[in-house]
């Protein structure tokens, strides 16, 4: 499997947001995720790491917009 977890860091705490991300989507200030089951996430994120060995994607929340 090559799905990876999808956290937001808040506070220097990931917070899980979505398991088993198939496809992410990064435009206009969002991330746009999609999971292998079919659940659909949209935050107003952007993309700080991505940890391909772990299976891990780190977002940090866009605020100010």
């Amino acid at each position: 499997m090559c799905e990876a977890n999808a956290y937001i860091r808040r506070n220097g705490h990931d917070e899980l947001v979505l398991e088993a991300v198939d496809k992410l989507i990064p435009e206009n200030n969002q991330v746009s995720m999609v999971n292998i089951f079919g659940q659909q996430k949209i935050v107003k994120a952007r993309v700080i790491e991505l940890s391909l060995v772990d299976h891990k994607i780190i977002l940090e929340e866009i605020t100010n917009l």
